[in-house]
């Protein structure tokens, strides 16, 4: 076998100390960003609950069977924004990136609708691990027809091309991500050209998230061509549609069918990606300019509106609120003898007049568009920052998430939608997946009572709130002593304290009562039965900890005194416990404040004060999520198949930089222990995916018994789109089929079950 490539070069430097959304993976950014912040629920409960379906959504694409979908037409689907790149793996790509690359590109395994990897037979006969010992080898079969739009075969020379740029050995290629490509040892033929032989330097669980996409050398073979070469534009590609044109000027990117297409032809002509805003979606869906858009909570209810009123007037709006007093009124004002002020009203009137009948004209073209939903693929998580301040002891930490009701939270997002409204008990999977179990009994369910206990054993009493303050309490209050907030009105960024001494650091082997409890816990939670016998493991301690709803570790010692309810605010030496409780300010993140406001009240019912911030959602996350400028805040983080490897920088633990700062990767709670980091590198080196999903789900319980992130609820898919789009819509966590995306035949747009299943042809 001839041996196709071995990248060289030395490593590139790490220089930033704390990396931000330069170096996100693509699937994140659309969640971080505070458009499209986070909303609804689903999982299943009990920790026997693993890989069940209960508390997931159905997709809902309004599915029909290729035979009664036109051939022909061009379909205009909303992006929030065209694309800075075409290049996936750039630290720029977003879900137009993405959206593009699904439908031009290679991917050589799919996701299902349970977010399970699958083989895409349209690029791969077949792919196997066919050795694991010394090294691991996976042989690629490829599909002897699959070839890139200029003619060329699909090979190992694109696959070699592709692990070089991303191997992270050559510091040229600015790539955002390596994962998993670092661990190549070389890529040769296999017995003939449609064979491609990998061979693994560390054993890699994940390789099915490999080569998907799968980009040409033309784009990945030299540093240039992989920055430069593919933001605008593809030397070639291989899917059922190709890219056209990228009309910056009109916000468009159209993908036309791909003649050299060897699979199931597309049904549309083409497909034009416009770049819409969030608030401008409602009337490009009413005036026809796009025929799929995924909406917001109040844009639905407008659709909703639209076919209730039809027939009839319309009681909502920019004119609802004008009674006949206050019409009169303007009236008199408009016609009085004050020349300036009547103008004025005048105006107001016309502005008015125009907002009514524009709204009215709108609420005319939503009628008919059909919403559907789903939960999406993503959970809407509390982050809390244990950086510095109370939340840097765990207790605290524990106490905010034990006064919680989840449960409340997600049935207040999700059920006015119909969709399931159970909390998430995983942050590694979601319900309907194989790895997804419910561990958050490693961290306990609401208990006002518990977290005043906790709160008390840190410190934080009704006492503590009268005392007078302590001149050097440097630990006390959500700002110590010695750190200053800067002239802009933010903290410093975390490790640059002047005074550190003291503060508690999850992974610090530092000694207390708490701590003890938490090394207990773990050791339950990873050690098998018979071993919890051997080691005389407390069975007592676990028995009574699982009927109170958590385990060892998520309660105050036995003992503590809890203040009464109601008793008051809760200080420490003089300082209240105030937390700094960050949120946008933005239109579209209504229902992300109203979350904020339901959480603020539940820990005001255990003596915790939050000050909540609201700030500009263009700097939400960069000025204060990703700078560690917070206390409380909201974000969401996508689900995936492959959370060894896509979950491990989240919850890696903040490591210190030489120059004092906290590497902290994407874990912007920065909590984490190396007990989970040694876990998510087992899990990524096990081939077993039984022993791999075991490893997974201990990994998951440490997360939930260190409290640095609890998940509220999955966020709702909501999909607006003309009634006759076919295959198209809430995916969930599957991968769309692009070439069975299209238009209903008109027999078939008014009848025939809406879980119809697709058929080849």
């Amino acid at each position: 076998m001839s041996h196709v490539g071995d990248p060289n070069g030395g490593a590139p430097r790490i220089v930033a100390a704390i990396r931000t959304a330069a170096s996100w993976r693509s699937r994140s950014i659309a969640l971080l960003t505070s458009g499209v912040l986070a909303l609804p629920v689903l999982t299943g409960c009990g920790s026997s609950d693993s890989g069940t379906a209960a508390g997931a959504a159905p997709q809902d694409i309004g599915a029909a069977a290729r035979a009664n979908v036109t051939d022909g037409g061009t379909l205009k689907w909303a992006v929030d924004a065209m694309p800075e790149t075409l290049n996936t793996f750039q630290a720029d790509a977003d879900a137009g990136t993405q959206r593009v690359a699904q439908a031009v590109l290679p991917a050589l395994f799919t996701l299902d609708e349970h977010g399970r990897p699958q083989r895409n037979p349209d690029y791969l006969e077949s792919a196997e691990v066919v050795k694991r010992e010394p090294k691991q080898v996976v042989l690629y079969k490829l599909n002897q027809k699959a070839v890139w739009s200029d003619g060329r075969e699909i090979g190992a020379p694109d696959f070699v091309a592709q692990w070089r740029a991303l191997s992270g050995k050559d510091s040229a290629y600015w790539t955002a991500r390596n994962a998993g490509y670092e661990r190549i040892e070389k890529i040769e033929k296999g017995a003939n050209d449609l064979e491609v032989k990998v061979t693994f330097a560390k054993p890699y669980a994940d390789w099915r998230s490999l080569f998907s996409p799968l980009y040409p050398k033309d784009v990945t073979g030299t540093p240039d061509a992989f920055n430069d070469g593919a933001r605008t534009k593809l030397k070639a590609t291989a899917g059922p549609f190709g890219l056209k044109e990228a009309d910056r000027a009109r916000g468009t990117i159209t993908l036309e069918r791909n003649p050299r297409w060897w699979g199931r032809p597309a049904k549309l002509d083409s497909l034009v990606l416009t770049a819409v805003a969030r608030d401008k979606r409602a009337a490009a869906l009413a005036g026809g300019t796009v025929d799929v858009a995924e909406i917001d909570r109040a844009d639905a209810d407008r659709i909703a509106l639209a076919e209730r009123d039809k027939g009839q007037a319309i009681n909502h709006g920019p004119g609802a609120a004008i009674t006949p007093a206050s019409a009169l009124r303007s009236w008199a004002i408009a016609h009085s003898g004050e020349e300036e002020r009547a103008e004025a009203e005048r105006q107001a009137r016309r502005e008015t007049q125009a907002a009514v009948e524009r709204y009215a004209a709108e609420q005319a073209g939503l009628r008919g568009l059909a919403v559907r939903k789903s939960l999406e693929p993503a959970y809407t998580q509390l982050a809390l920052n244990g950086a510095s301040g109370p939340l840097a002891d765990e207790r605290v930490r524990r106490a905010v998430a034990r006064a919680l009701n989840r449960k409340e939270i997600a049935e207040a997002v999700l059920k006015p939608l119909g969709l399931p409204a159970q909390p998430p008990g995983s942050h590694l999977a979601l319900a309907g997946q194989d790895a997804y179990s419910d561990n958050s009994d490693a961290l306990g369910s609401q208990d006002a009572q518990e977290a005043r206990a906790l709160l008390a054993d840190a410190g934080w009493t009704p006492a503590g709130a009268r005392m007078k303050p302590k001149q050097d309490a440097a630990k006390a209050g959500s700002q110590p002593d010695g750190e200053q907030q800067s002239e802009d009105g933010k903290r410093p960024a975390a490790g640059n304290h002047p005074n550190d001494e003291g503060t508690y650091i999850v992974g610090d082997d530092k000694p207390g009562g708490v701590r003890v409890a938490l090394l207990r816990q773990a050791r339950l939670l990873d050690a098998d039965p018979a071993e919890q016998t051997k080691k005389g493991a407390d069975k007592h301690t676990k028995t009574e900890a699982r009927l109170k709803g958590g385990a060892p570790g998520a309660y105050a010692p036995k003992g503590t005194a809890a203040p009464a309810p109601n008793s008051g605010p809760l200080g420490k030496d003089g300082k209240p416990l105030t937390l700094r409780f960050v949120l946008p300010s933005g239109p579209g993140s209504q229902s992300l404040r109203d979350v904020g406001d339901r959480i603020a009240a539940m820990l005001k019912s255990v003596g915790i004060n939050t000050e909540t911030v609201k700030v500009a959602d263009d700097s939400y996350f960069k000025d204060h999520i990703a700078s560690g400028d917070f206390d409380l805040a909201l974000y969401s983080w996508p689900g995936t198949a492959y959370p060894a490897t896509d979950d491990r920088p989240i919850f890696a633990k903040p490591e210190p930089a030489a120059d004092g700062s906290l590497v902290v990767e994407q874990n912007y709670s920065r909590v984490g222990t190396d007990h989970i980091d040694q876990l998510f590198e087992q899990a990524a080196g096990e081939l077993d995916e039984d022993e791999a999903r075991d490893l997974v789900q201990k990994a998951d319980a440490r997360i939930w018994a260190a409290a640095g992130s609890i998940p509220l609820y999955q966020r709702p898919q909501l999909v607006a789109v003309k009634p006759n789009v076919a295959n198209a819509g809430a995916f969930g966590f599957a991968t769309p089929h692009f070439q069975d995306i299209g238009f209903k035949k008109p027999a078939a747009a008014h009848g025939g079950s809406p879980n119809e299943k697709n058929e080849k042809d």
